[in-house]
């Protein structure tokens, strides 16, 4: 029996039920793991509340992102051995001691990158690779707006785009995140409960607007990201930590400017194996070149794992968090 978080019913995190769960031996294809660091995101939150359905439906063991030890193999399996370090963004099932996992979503953990950092970074720093390379391709000659500044993903986001030459932008809640974003790439900071935000980016780019505008709040920065966009701009909406976005107009997009839009998640940008490489590649040459640096903000326990949600959602973490199995 390994101790397990499971959500038996959605809502808040007063469903996130400790349980012993009796594991069978790894199947075809699958290796068993012994977790010794679990991430936490929000889009963990979004599974938690129902506002994003669980693939199998309910009851599910949360959590989407870990690392950890390699301690059986299934028939089937090559490429792994046992103590092998390893980790994985997706599928849903992290907050686990130990858990059974497709070998396929698997990349070990090379030498120089911890299983904390590993596990901090799977699912966010992926997520910042796919939306600074692949959804658009930062440069010198960017100029981009990030909401959240101070997040997971935003902290990696800043570096990154900061040493792609790109000019970076982002907004914040508090002085003290404002002083963390600073620190990690941001050249402009702009804190939206002080501030009026757009009006604060339109001066900075000098009326033009930026070039991408990234966005995982949602509701509360809607439609006002539109306006801080040059002519033919991208908008990516990527998650909806305030709430999920109203309908609009499509028409509105060509109002503000023949605006692009897209909503895109990680998971579209690994489904291919090569993918998966490649993007986690890149993502630990990173950090193992000191482009990136992660820094682990907040430690839980998994027995404390509503806390560590209620303090998530409440907006009293910044930048990575691990669960200590």
């Amino acid at each position: 029996m390994v101790f397990a978080v499971r959500v038996e019913k959605t809502g808040d995190p007063s469903v996130l039920t400790h349980v012993d769960v009796d594991l069978p031996d790894p199947g075809h294809g699958e290796v068993r793991i012994r977790h010794t660091a679990i991430g936490l995101n929000f889009i963990d939150t979004y599974f938690r509340s129902g506002l994003y359905p669980a693939p199998n439906g309910v009851p599910f063991i949360p959590g989407n992102e870990g690392a950890g030890i390699v301690v059986a193999l299934g028939q089937g399996v090559t490429g792994l051995a046992l103590g092998d370090r390893v980790a994985y963004a997706g599928p849903l099932g992290a907050y686990s001691e130990e858990r059974n996992i497709p070998a396929s979503v698997l990349v070990k953990i090379p030498e120089g990158v911890s299983d904390e950092q590993a596990a901090a970074l799977m699912l966010k720093g992926m997520t910042a690779r796919y939306l600074l390379r692949e959804t658009y391709n930062v440069g010198a000659d960017t100029t981009l707006l990030y909401h959240a500044a101070a997040g997971g993903v935003g902290l990696i986001v800043g570096q990154w785009a900061s040493a792609l030459g790109a000019r970076v932008i982002g907004t914040v809640s508090s002085e003290e995140k404002a002083r963390l974003a600073q620190a990690n790439g941001y050249e402009y900071v702009i804190n939206y409960k002080s501030e009026d935000w757009v009006a604060r980016v339109r001066q900075i780019t000098d009326g033009r607007g930026c070039d991408v505008v990234y966005d995982s709040v949602g509701k509360d920065t809607y439609p006002a990201s539109l306006d801080c966009l040059r002519p033919r701009g991208l908008w990516c909406s990527f998650g909806q930590s305030s709430g999920p976005l109203p309908e609009f107009n499509m028409a509105i997009l060509s109002q503000k400017g023949s605006l692009f839009a897209t909503r895109p998640t990680l998971f579209n940008y690994i489904a291919e194996r090569w993918e998966l490489e490649e993007t986690a590649g890149d993502l630990f040459a990173a950090v193992a070149d000191g482009t990136i640096n992660i820094q682990i903000n907040q430690r839980y326990s998994l027995k404390d794992i509503a806390q560590a949600h209620c303090d998530l959602e409440g907006r009293k973490t910044t930048g990575a968090t691990v669960i200590i199995p």
